[in-house]
């Protein structure tokens, strides 16, 4: 990954950023889901800090397929100590660990609805396996939570961490945001008990490079595999939905800032607020950034398509607590989708059709 020259780029603005990431020299840190674009994304800063910065961070990803940890980690293997389990078994690591940044959870819409126990299972007994490393390492957790938690929330126009609203757990759907709560309740329950410190991040919208393109059922990663391919936009619904996205670079830098910073035991919402688009704007917006590849828009209901997606109104996440730690996104939805795209062509995966 680290070879990729949109990759390289982020890495080097994150670096350039101006925080300060001093805190992590000679650090033990262990990250779950590796293999994920979030957690592929702080892994790598990981590396890059090492190779070029010489943090001396002692690295382990954890990942049920090593074949495809090899495909991510590409040029950086021997920078990394692998971990190669589901995280629903226990976890044993040699040595010490001062942090875990628990990201093993899968979002896909498709696997809610086809394999929602092994949902249920990766956010509950995953974060059991978590919290219990944590206790014997004395390690702090940075969980990956959602905003789907917050479920319905009535009669708010920005929602609070605080804040808490309706889910319906007869759906299958449900699986998802439903054991994040039940993770994030874990979590809390570990610090009270046991004294293990914590943080929750409940993230919105993420994209960017290392995302699943293909057949992934987000919006935003159908959208983009439409270009790619050099297919029309095809939309789902009517597009009046409204969507706020997080490019990934941006997306770390707050899992970062949220490590590092000095208050424990708090949860975040971590988002980018600052160009709301409807999905239909969002398309038309693809259709204009590439006029050469003669895409049009098209509407295509899928009659299935409640069961998969969140269909209550959107309400703005407050992110002011993140805000308070220094955060200010650095990229905008329009670079954030040439980064995105001009990594996935470099790949040379998608074939035009």
């Amino acid at each position: 990954m680290l070879k990729n020259h949109v990759v390289m780029n982020d890495m080097d603005n994150m670096f350039n950023s101006g925080y300060d990431f001093s805190k992590l020299k000679n650090k033990n840190i262990l990250i779950t889901g590796a293999t994920g674009m979030l957690a592929s994304y702080y892994l790598g800063f990981l590396v890059y800090l090492n190779r070029n910065h010489g943090y001396n961070i002692n690295i382990y990803a954890l990942a049920r397929n090593k074949e495809k940890l090899d495909s991510v980690l590409d040029d950086y293997k021997d920078d990394v100590n692998y971990v190669i389990q589901d995280v629903t078994k226990p976890i044993e690591i040699d040595g010490d660990l001062d942090y875990i940044i628990h990201m093993a959870s899968s979002a896909n819409p498709k696997t809610l609805v086809s394999n929602p126990v092994s949902i249920i299972d990766a956010n509950v007994i995953g974060t059991k396996n978590v919290l219990e490393l944590a206790k014997e390492k004395n390690a702090e957790v940075l969980f990956t939570s959602t905003r789907e938690i917050y479920g319905k929330v009535d009669d708010k126009d920005e929602v609070l961490e605080t804040d808490m609203g309706i889910l319906d757990n007869s759906i299958v759907r449900s699986c998802y945001p439903e054991s994040k709560r039940l993770a994030e309740n874990m979590i809390v329950s570990y610090g009270y008990q046991y004294d293990v410190d914590f943080k929750i991040a409940r993230l919105a919208h993420s994209y960017g490079p290392g995302m699943i393109i293909h057949d992934d059922g987000r919006i935003m990663a159908d959208l983009l595999s439409n270009v790619i391919n050099g297919e029309n936009i095809v939309l789902k619904s009517s597009g009046d939905a409204l969507r706020a996205f997080c490019y990934v670079s941006d997306a770390t830098l707050a899992l970062l800032l949220i490590t590092l910073s000095d208050k424990k035991n708090e949860i975040y919402n971590v988002s980018n607020e600052t160009e709301e688009i409807s999905i239909r704007n969002l398309a038309e917006k693809l259709i204009s950034m590439y006029p050469e590849r003669n895409l049009e828009l098209v509407f295509d209901i899928d009659k299935d398509s409640a069961t998969k997606y969140v269909n209550f109104k959107r309400t703005r996440l407050n992110d002011d607590k993140l805000y308070s730690l220094g955060f200010n996104p650095q990229t905008s939805l329009e670079d954030g989708i040439r980064n995105t795209v001009s990594y996935e062509e470099s790949k040379k995966v998608y074939t035009k059709k």
